[in-house]
């Protein structure tokens, strides 16, 4: 038989969102990287979620949970949202890409 590995004890269980993330060495989530990137550009531009959401065909709600690294979008609502916000879906994942590969590790994402 195989040997038994002990589930880690809660305080040293792998954070589940990003913000906590910074106090531990895990990575962050793919969506919640994603997430950062849509809220980080739709404020950079002065857009509400209802705006955004209204052009890419999804409710406010799911926007904000998207955003908030709750959800994983499929790709076609990514391109939605991205493209709502003038981006293409390649230039959202190269963010994304770009934050992740950050050395000094993910950045805390509270809001």
């Amino acid at each position: 038989m195989g040997e038994v590995i002990a589930f880690p004890a809660p305080e040293e269980s792998v954070p589940t969102t990003w913000a906590r993330s910074t106090t531990s060495t895990a990575e962050p989530l793919w969506r919640e990287a994603v997430g950062h990137e849509l809220r980080e550009e739709r404020r950079r531009t002065g857009r509400t979620l209802i705006d955004v959401a209204e052009q890419a065909g999804v409710s406010m709600q799911y926007l904000s949970e998207v955003e908030r690294g709750r959800k994983e979008p499929s790709s076609e609502i990514l391109g939605a949202v991205a493209g709502a916000l003038g981006l293409r879906l390649v230039d959202l994942t190269a963010r994304v890409t770009r934050t992740l590969a950050r050395p000094s590790g993910p950045v805390c994402l509270a809001a």
